[in-house]
């Protein structure tokens, strides 16, 4: 029989007016993948926080074993001398470092308070090779992309001596080609070095190419553990596990009413804010009707969110120059304030740093973007926000203790609702989403498409920027293919395929 390399039993944990785990156990055996599965807000993260020691021995009932041994971890640097490293969605890195910096990070080699440069650099390049990052060991994490920043958070847990690899959504920003190279990672790991892991994902095909073992969380319980060979192992399987029904469609349906055109760009360029020789929108033009949802599809790099950005009120962006048209009229958009002004809204990508203000609670962010019409001479009228506030979260169905929880303490699923209620009370007429489903579970993202239906049946016009090629065939009317600053194709829902849209990008790589 494998040995149980962890063994976590009747963990329950507590916050303000809410269980969110409520007698959890969990069993993980030596050497095995284990992924965590569950909507926004089951338990998943707040078990692997309790583990690592991020909410310390104390703050929970219940009792962990590790390797055998009891443990009580009150810190993480407790759990990582034990051998647990855990990898958080927004990584722990000094963007201001090195990478060879960032490995050792309060782990440095180091002899009477001297570091030693030359072992810090030669045993990086050790891990860095391990992990497949070729790159120089003194180059600044700021200069790399995500993909390769996520190589070195794992380089740096094996400078730990992990024993168990913690992941919690570590694909989530990551391109199709660079969740793949993670995957294969993970896997290489485990088999050549016997390295256990525990990975949470809202990305179900990938937990099944990888794991093991896939433990169902819901409403903070265990509601049953797949064993790969024994179990069913598919996606249906899995998602009727997490949200307790049937999924019949991952879409809602939806019979289009769409209008004249709402909105339209005309020869858009607009060059890098910290280069002012490089064009990142090369002469764009494109519409949206009223009522009709557009998706923007492309790969990373490709120009999306600085299009979006640009057309809101110049966030993004120097020497912008073109023709933007609502309703037929021309505007002058020369900050984001104009931008509100006019009916335009952008949903960001990032909602935890653009987004939203996690230390404030849901009705302040609310309001956040249209004060003036909960205020009078500068005036806040609380009765106003608070009547706002109450008729957006029971509109969306916004899960929390009430307006005033603070946002931070909310799940993915409702924060991107949060962040959405924010611009529907702005009553944008143009709206643009981008990455509007990121990191958020299929039962969530299922009451974001229908959200986003709402708004286009009531005529607003919708762009969709997203990097999941099934969600913009699936919710999408037209979709516009980007790549290198360039609009390259453009399609009808009915023509439009996977196969077709790639077909577009790597042919207009070609010219």
């Amino acid at each position: 029989m494998a040995e149980i390399i962890l063994d976590m039993k009747n963990i329950t944990k507590t916050f303000p007016g809410v269980k969110a785990l409520d007698n959890v156990n969990l069993q993980v055996q030596k050497g095995e993948i284990h992924a965590l599965v569950g909507e926004n807000g089951a338990g998943k993260s707040t078990l692997m926080n309790v583990l690592s020691g991020v909410h310390p021995f104390g703050t929970y009932s219940g009792d962990i074993f590790f390797e055998g041994k009891k443990c009580e971890f009150k810190s993480v640097r407790d759990s990582e001398k034990a051998g647990i490293a855990i990898i958080h969605q927004e990584l722990a890195l000094n963007p201001y470092m090195t990478i060879a910096e960032n490995i050792f990070l309060c782990n440095e080699c180091a002899k009477n308070g001297i570091i030693n440069w030359d072992y810090t650099n030669r045993e990086a390049k050790k891990l860095m090779k391990k992990v497949g990052l070729i790159e120089n060991s003194n180059t600044l994490v700021m200069d790399i992309g995500i993909g390769k920043q996520q190589l070195v958070e794992i380089a740096k847990a094996l400078s730990k001596n992990v024993k168990l690899l913690i992941l919690d959504e570590p694909t989530a920003a990551l391109n199709d080609e660079d969740s793949n190279n993670l995957l294969n990672l993970l896997l290489e790991l485990n088999a050549e070095h016997g390295i256990t892991c525990i990975i949470i994902s809202h990305k179900i095909y990938e937990v099944i190419r990888i794991a093991n073992k896939i433990t169902v969380i819901r409403d903070g319980m265990v509601i049953e553990t797949l064993k790969r060979g024994v179990d069913e192992f598919s996606e249906n399987r899995i998602i009727k596990g997490m949200v307790g029904r049937e999924l019949v469609s991952r879409f809602p349906k939806r019979t289009p009413n769409i209008g004249e055109v709402g909105f339209e760009v005309k020869d858009w360029v607009v060059y890098d804010p910290l280069d002012d020789n490089r064009m990142r929108i090369n002469h764009v033009s494109f519409n949206v009707r009223k009522g009709e949802i557009v998706g923007i599809a492309g790969l990373m790099g490709a120009g999306r969110t600085e299009l979006a950005m640009s057309l809101f009120g110049k966030a993004y962006g120097r020497k912008i120059s073109g023709t933007i048209i609502k309703d037929g009229k021309e505007l002058v958009l020369k900050n984001v304030r104009d931008a509100i002004k006019e009916g335009l809204a952008y949903v960001t990508e990032d909602r935890k740093t653009a987004g939203l203000i996690l230390i404030d609670n849901i009705k302040r962010n609310i309001s956040l973007a249209r004060l003036d019409k909960v205020s009078k001479n500068c005036v806040l009228n609380d009765e106003l926000e608070v009547g706002a506030a109450e008729e957006l979260r029971e509109r969306l169905n916004i899960k929390s203790a009430g307006i005033y929880q603070k946002t931070g303490n909310l799940s993915g699923g409702n924060q991107q609702k949060v962040v959405l209620s924010k611009w529907i009370f702005s009553e944008p007429e143009v709206i643009f989403l981008d990455e509007p489903t990121r990191g958020i579970d299929v039962g969530s993202k299922y009451e974001i498409y229908t959200i986003i239906n709402k708004l286009a049946a009531q005529g607003k016009c919708i762009v969709i920027i997203s990097s999941e090629l099934p969600e913009i065939l699936g919710i999408c009317d037209r979709i516009y293919i980007m790549n290198d600053g360039r609009i390259v194709g453009e399609m009808n829902k009915d023509e439009a395929s996977q196969e077709k849209i790639m077909k577009c990008i790597l042919e207009s790589t070609k010219k």
